[in-house]
């Protein structure tokens, strides 16, 4: 039985997967090479309020090695959804996005 549950829960988290996937916006920020540089600007502009300059926490979470705790896609929803309050919801492009995870990987 428990197996079944394991089969289950992989099945629906790689159907969850394949669907983010065909999203032409994630597909679109997936293809692209983001910049450091400019993720970070972005992050100082829009994030850094909240999650410090340093990404260290402060309203928000420390974002600290984010990209070993969280998948690109995981990482995308998170920051495009305004899910989790008080985070807003956050549209960009998706250059700025792929610019913005590129900073995020550095963390």
């Amino acid at each position: 039985m428990l197996l079944g549950v394991v089969v289950a829960i992989a099945i629906t988290a790689t159907a969850i997967y394949q669907i983010r996937l065909s999203d032409p916006y994630v597909r679109d920020v997936l293809t692209l090479e983001g910049q450091v540089t400019q993720g970070k600007a972005i992050f100082q502009l829009n994030c850094a309020g909240c999650h410090g300059t340093k990404a260290n926490g402060k309203v928000g979470p420390s974002l600290r090695n984010i990209s070993g705790k969280r998948s690109q896609l995981s990482l995308m929803h998170q920051i495009t959804s305004g899910e989790t309050p008080p985070m807003p919801k956050f549209q960009v492009s998706p250059a700025e996005m792929a610019d913005l995870l590129s900073y995020l990987n550095t963390l």
